[in-house]
């Protein structure tokens, strides 16, 4: 992700010319969204797995409706900042919008695989289904009906993406029954660069949050030289 932001960067600013979209980076672009939101179901299913022995059904509900609202209050914030910053193409519903509402969205899924599966797939069609069309009204553009004209450079529609995160709910769940890993892997934690990759992923919001900070910050500066 900070690769592709730091190319799609380089290209946003005319320091070099890219096609981010299309052919080899096409394909590296939409397979860094799609595991995002893989990683957020299968981080759900853990969540409601760690939480359920202590917490009440309402104790439950309200800690994920907390977390999602959070969640969706970064992505107003990088909203706000992006209308100041860019103007044209300023990200009105971006992965962090989605995210913070697919937390909402999906928690009635968490502990019912098969409907997951089957409205994921679902919605993961509907969205393919009307993702080259356009419409002469803005309300439903965070399902991913896009209006005419429309231009964002971070643009995470509700289909298809949420039933990416459902799918990863149910990868969750396979993988992880009962919070215990289905699968064995060789501990590697004892090396430095374990511990700092696991560290990246113990802290993956906030250095969403601000790693593009960080290489506009740098790419600034290394044009005012």
């Amino acid at each position: 992700m900070i690769a592709f932001h730091t190319l799609f960067d380089l290209n946003f600013f005319g320091i070099i010319a890219l096609p981010l979209y299309s052919g080899a980076l096409g394909v590296f672009a939409y397979s860094i969204g799609t595991a995002f939101l893989v990683l957020v179901g299968i981080s759900l299913h853990l969540s409601r797995a760690a939480a359920e022995s202590r917490l009440s059904k309402g104790e439950m509900r309200t800690k994920f409706a907390v977390r999602g609202l959070e969640t969706f209050g970064l992505g107003l914030i990088v909203t706000a900042a992006t209308y100041v910053y860019l103007s044209a193409g300023y990200i009105v519903f971006g992965v962090l919008h989605c995210i913070g509402i697919s937390i909402l969205l999906a928690y009635p899924f968490l502990r019912r695989p098969l409907a997951a599966a089957i409205v994921g797939l679902c919605t993961i069609v509907a969205g393919i289904v009307i993702a080259p069309l356009t419409f002469s009204f803005p309300w439903l553009l965070p399902l991913g009906f896009s209006p005419i004209g429309f231009e964002s450079v971070d643009y995470f529609p509700l289909l298809p993406w949420l039933g990416v995160v459902l799918l990863g709910v149910v990868i969750g769940r396979i993988l992880y029954p009962r919070r215990q890993r289905r699968f064995a892997i060789r501990d590697r934690l004892a090396s430095r660069p374990a511990r700092f990759v696991a560290w990246l992923g113990r802290h993956s919001l906030v250095i969403y949050f601000l790693h593009q900070l960080i290489i506009v910050g740098l790419i600034s500066l290394w044009q005012s030289f």
